[in-house]
Order: C-alpha cells, then sequence, then structure tokens
C-alpha cells in the first residue's frame, strides 16, 4: 500500500540534498504517512528522539528503551484476569472446537461460532463498558498464542473481525461511533476489514471504489468492489476504503483522496459473492464483497476525509505483532509434535532423537519459536507502555514469524517422515493454513522493502541536517564538532555501540556481535546513501539484503534481552534460553555481515544485474528460455 508522490528526502555529498520522488507501489509509505500526519514544528526534533531499537540501527546508534530491559508486561491482576480466561478458551478448543471439520466443512459451525462469542472472543481488547473484555496488547497476544496453537482458521476469522475489522473503530472512531458499534460488534455483529480490490493489493492508491457526497451533505453515495474480504460473506459492520473528491480551497482543484468509512450491510446495496475455495484457512470466510449505491451516513466517516491511508496503516500496524503471537503459538505445536514422534521412533536401533540431524532440526525449530515468542511480547509490551515507535519492529515481526513458522512446520513434517504426510496427523493442514501468513496484511516482500526505505529515510534526514550545518558551519559548530567527534572515536573503537552492561555475563560475547553488527549497518547505510542517492529506490536487491540485516540484528536484541530478564528473575529455563540466545547471535551475526558485505561487494552487485538480465528474458519468452536438453 502506498501514497504515490511521496517524498523520501536523504543527503549526498557534493550533489546538494536530493528527493527521493517514490512512485513504489509498496508498503514503505507506512512510516512516511505516520510521520506527515504528526507534523508540528517540532517534528524534525521528533524524528531524531525515535525511541525505536531499528530505526536508530540505520543511523549506527544505539537506542536501548525499547529493548532492554524485557517489558514487565502484567500485574499480578492482569495476570489472574488473564488465566480466568485461558483457561475457559483451552477448554473450548478442547471440547469445542474441531479443526479438521472446521477444514473439511470449509466453515465453522453455528454451535462453535456461539461458543466463541459466548467466551467473549470477539471483543478481545474493547472495553467493559462497551461490551468487551477490555484487554491489553499483552493479554490480546497470549489468547492469541493458544488460538494459533490450535486452529489457524479460527484464529483468521477472530482476528480478521477485531485485529483489522473494527479495529479502526477503536483508533479512529469519536465517542458516538464507539457508543453505537462497539457494544454490536461484542455481541454477535461481525465485523470486516475492505481495503484490497482486483486493481490494489499492495498499491492501495489504486483503489476505485468511490464515495460521492451529497448535495446536502448528510452521505455519501458508495459504488466499488474488493475482493478476498475476510468475513465479507458474514460481516454486518465494515471498515471500507474508498476515493473520496476533495476540492483544494486554494486552487480549487479537485483529487481523490483515500476516505475510511463505517459501512452496514443494512444500509442497502451491499452484497457478497461466494466464499473462495482457498489452499489454507478454509473454514475462514472469505468472499467479494460489492457496494452498490450504498447511502453511508456522513456520521459514519471514520476519521477525516482524505485521512484512509493513515487509518488503514495504522490499523495494519497495530495488528501485526499479534501474527507473531498466533505463530508462536503455531511452532509449539509443530515441534510438540515433532518431539512426541523422535523420542518414540525407534530407527538402527536408537529412537531418532538421538541422531544428530534430528537433534539439529529440534534445536532450530526451538530457536525460531523463542525469537518469534519474545519478539512478539516485545512489541506488545512495548505497546502497552504508550511506545509510538514500534512499526518497524511489528513490520519484522510479521515477517520473522511467518517464515518461522513455514520452516518449522515443514521441519515438523520431515521430523515424522511419512506419517507427516498424512491428513490424519494434521500437519499438512497447518501447512497449508500458514501459507497465507506471508502474502496478507502487507506482503513480506513490500514489508521488507518498508523497513528499508524508512529506515533510509531516517538516516537520510541526519545526513541533510549535516549538510545544511556545512553550509553555515560558524552558527552550527556545536552540530559539526559533535560528528566529527564521533566519527573519528568510532573509528578508533572509543564510541562504539556497547550492549555489554543490559545483558547477563554469560551473554557478553554475544552482545559484543550484536553492537557491532549495529555498529557496521549504520556505517552500510551510509555508504548506500552517498553511493545511490536517490536512485536507492530502485536497488532493490540491495534493499533487501538491508533489510534482512536489519531483521537480524534486531531479533538479536530482542532474545538477549528476553534470556538475560529469564536468568535475573531465576526462571528455571533461564540456562536453556541463554543457550537459544548464543547460537542465534552467533549465526544471525554472520548473516548479516554476510549481507552487509555483498551490498557493497561489485561482484555481488554484477550478480544482481545478471539476475535482472535473466528474469527479463524469462518474462520476454513467457517461461523458461532455455530448452530441454533433447532439443524438443
Amino acid at each position: 500500500m502506498m501514497i504515490r508522490g511521496l517524498k523520501y528526502i536523504v543527503a549526498v555529498p557534493k550533489g546538494g540534498n536530493k528527493i527521493l520522488d517514490l512512485n513504489l507501489r509498496s508498503l514503505a509509505t507506512q512510516a512516511a504517512v505516520k510521520q506527515k500526519d504528526a507534523k508540528t514544528s517540532s517534528e524534525k526534533s521528533a524524528a531524531k528522539e525515535s525511541q525505536s531499537f531499528t530505526m536508530n540501527m540505520f543511523r549506527g546508534h544505539l537506542q536501548t528503551s525499547q529493548v532492554f530491559p524485557f517489558p514487565q508486561h502484567l500485574s499480578d491482576e492482569q495476570t489472574e484476569t488473564l488465566q480466568m480466561m485461558i483457561d475457559p478458551l483451552e477448554k473450548f478448543f478442547e471440547e469445542v472446537n474441531d479443526p479438521a471439520k472446521n477444514d473439511e466443512n470449509a466453515s465453522i459451525d453455528k454451535e462453535t461460532m456461539k461458543a466463541l462469542w459466548d467466551l467473549g472472543a470477539f471483543g478481545i481488547q474493547v472495553p467493559q463498558e462497551l461490551g468487551g473484555l477490555g484487554l491489553n496488547n499483552t493479554q490480546y497476544g497470549r489468547l492469541v498464542e493458544v488460538v494459533g496453537y490450535n486452529d489457524l482458521g479460527v484464529g483468521i476469522t477472530l482476528g480478521a473481525h477485531q485485529s483489522i475489522g473494527f479495529k479502526g473503530i477503536l483508533l479512529f472512531g469519536n465517542p458516538e461511533q464507539k457508543k453505537k458499534y462497539l457494544p454490536r460488534v461484542t455481541s454477535g455483529d461481525m465485523a470486516a476489514f475492505c481495503l484490497t480490490e482486483p486493481s490494489c493489493g499492495s498499491d492501495a492508491g489504486a483503489v476505485r471504489t468511490r464515495a460521492v457526497k451529497s448535495a446536502d451533505g448528510s452521505h455519501y453515495v458508495m459504488n466499488g468492489s474488493k475482493i478476498w474480504i475476510s468475513n465479507g460473506g458474514l460481516a454486518e459492520i465494515f471498515t471500507v476504503f474508498a476515493q473520496v473528491p476533495m476540492t483544494d480551497p486554494v486552487t480549487g482543484e479537485t483529487k481523490d483522496k483515500v476516505t475510511a468509512f463505517i459501512v452496514e450491510r443494512g444500509f442497502g446495496g451491499v452484497t457478497n459473492g461466494p466464499p473462495e475455495n482457498k489452499m489454507g484457512i478454509k473454514c475462514s470466510n472469505t468472499t467479494e464483497v460489492y457496494f452498490e449505491d450504498v447511502k453511508v451516513p456522513a456520521e459514519n466517516l471514520l476519521g477525516k476525509e482524505g485521512e484512509g491511508f493513515k487509518v488503514a496503516m495504522q490499523i495494519l500496524n497495530n495488528g501485526r505483532f499479534g501474527m507473531a503471537c498466533a505463530l508462536s503459538g503455531t511452532m509449539q505445536h509443530c515441534i510438540k509434535k515433532a518431539t512426541e514422534h523422535a523420542v518414540q521412533r525407534v530407527q538402527f536401533g536408537k529412537t531418532i532423537n538421538n541422531y544428530g540431524t534430528i537433534q539439529e532440526k529440534l534445536a532450530r525449530m526451538a530457536l525460531l519459536q523463542y525469537v518469534t515468542q519474545s519478539m512478539a511480547y516485545m512489541v506488545s509490551g512495548n505497546m502497552d507502555k504508550g511506545s509510538q515507535d514500534y512499526h518497524l519492529e511489528a513490520a519484522i515481526s510479521k515477517i520473522f514469524a511467518s517464515e518461522s513458522a513455514w520452516w518449522v512446520c515443514d521441519e515438523a513434517i520431515q521430523v515424522l517422515g511419512g506419517m507427516g504426510f498424512m491428513k490424519s496427523t494434521g500437519l499438512e493442514k497447518v501447512m497449508r493454513d500458514l501459507r497465507i501468513f506471508r502474502i496478507f496484511e502487507g506482503t513480506n516482500d513490500i514489508l521488507r522493502l518498508f523497513v528499508a526505505l524508512t529506515g533510509i529515510q531516517f538516516a537520510g534526514s541526519h545526513l541533510k541536517e549535516l549538510q545544511k550545518a556545512f553550509k553555515n558551519p560558524t552558527a552550527n559548530l556545536g552540530l559539526i564538532a559533535e560528528e566529527v567527534s564521533k566519527r573519528a572515536t568510532r573509528v578508533i573503537g572509543l564510541n562504539a555501540p556497547n550492549m555489554t552492561p543490559f545483558v547477563h555475563p554469560e551473554l557478553a560475547e554475544s552482545a559484543a556481535l550484536c553492537a557491532k553488527s549495529v555498529e557496521a549497518f549504520g556505517s552500510t547505510i551510509e555508504s548506500v546513501l552517498v553511493k545511490y542517492g536517490r536512485k536507492i529506490v530502485d536497488e532493490q536487491f540491495i534493499l533487501n539484503r538491508i533489510a534482512q540485516a536489519a531483521i537480524d540484528t534486531y531479533t538479536m536484541s530482542v532474545v538477549l534481552s528476553k534470556a538475560s530478564a529469564s536468568a535475573k528473575n531465576n526462571v528455571p529455563s533461564a540456562k536453556h534460553e541463554i543457550m537459544l540466545a548464543q547460537v542465534w547471535c552467533s549465526e544471525a551475526s554472520s548473516r548479516v555481515a554476510y549481507n552487509l558485505k555483498i551490498v557493497g561487494a561489485s561482484k555481488n552487485l554484477d550478480v544482481f544485474k545478471k539476475l535482472s538480465l535473466i528474469s527479463n528474458e524469462i518474462c520476454d519468452v513467457g517461461g523458461i528460455v532455455h530448452k530441454n536438453p533433447l532439443g524438443f
């Protein structure tokens, strides 16, 4: 999803300030949308003071406030409340829900849905006075983790309803809208999020659904259609994004701008197509939704006219950590299945868990689950503390969790061998269900560009500030001297990032690897900005490697924090967690070094160029270019 014509500002020595006019159809604009909305006279100062670990990493700075110490999530009372809700939820999955039946019927039966509504599972974060459970993000995440362990199809039904379906009302609704709609979405009226259209997936600027205001200003007339809408055939209340013609009061020019609306099926003119026949999450209802001359009352505008991008991006940013929580649960389920089989299956006179190949699989599966779970609760904990600087970390959690869960499930099937391939084991369903998570709510490919370009923009603004300072050095001696001092001391190692004070002594070496990655990352980003300037937006081979290095570095910091907290609190698994963190940092730091090295290596840039040419030739002929060895 994107805003056309977004300006990314970077500085290029000898070339003056460069403006990156991005026409990239991607989620890489989310952060800029947020920054644009928050524009004030102190905007530059606020940007410099971002608390995001990942954002600051793009400048080579170590910002620890949202990483160390690991968030202390819940009070005793909150923990007790959560446990009271976990028990009946787990009982529901044991006694009521049947994942295989849901999958076979491609729907959730009425009794099962009623049980979910009775549990309050459709209104977990809605305030109690408006009919919900009133839980915070961390409590929500723990419940979602239970759901992900048991049935991702049910999880999507729940998530599409509250994580995105009516989340806009929670975040942007005025008091009247909240009072009117939140009691409904917690007591039986399903909600859905309607953004994607045939012409727009990641390119939200291509939305064609239109809403035209009536002459008397009392309502909008909406026409258009949406595709692949989760809960589309069940929902009574929709968050819909449509183009609204807006006239500039100064120039008199009229332009369409995306705007968010609360739309009820009861308004008339709202219909849906049949459920889609999907690869996975079959019990989640997915349909097209049509809007034909729908009269939407003016009071159902969500936010302001023209602010639809901000609404959409905030909804998606706010809910992404929930995917990591759910998939943490899914990975636990896969690991349990694999472990149970490994300790019972005898081959060549020993149970297979005694063989190094299986041991490595189980250990790496646990590594990925540990990183995912730690990241999910770090992001949710920071959100609960009021952080507004979590959008890159939330994106990383979604990317990492969805790719890790796929790998863990695949390896679990491999451990089980032929048994894993059988439908009765249940893992083939999990694998089918998992595949969508790398695609929806921002494809991982687009989110990687989002991470890279948002961080580069942040780093570029700093270079631009320095450039301006050098134009008037007398008035900016302080800033120039500070920067020169930082660079000089960094070169000789006196001002290098240091994470050792924040971690358990047994993790000092691992912390040094992470700190070194932060320093190298910042230097690489500066070099990339100097080399490419405005053209960096077109270098997606490079941007993807930058994003991967950012993901590995951030996840290192997360596990260092989590393992250190467990050791400090004498958690029984502390020694085990320290080993997990040590192994992760050792391998992740090597990947960071490799990815940063190839960003600037001429031989690798030549490989990128050849890959591009190979792709172009494949597209030119509509498939494989080379012939079969037999010539026909």
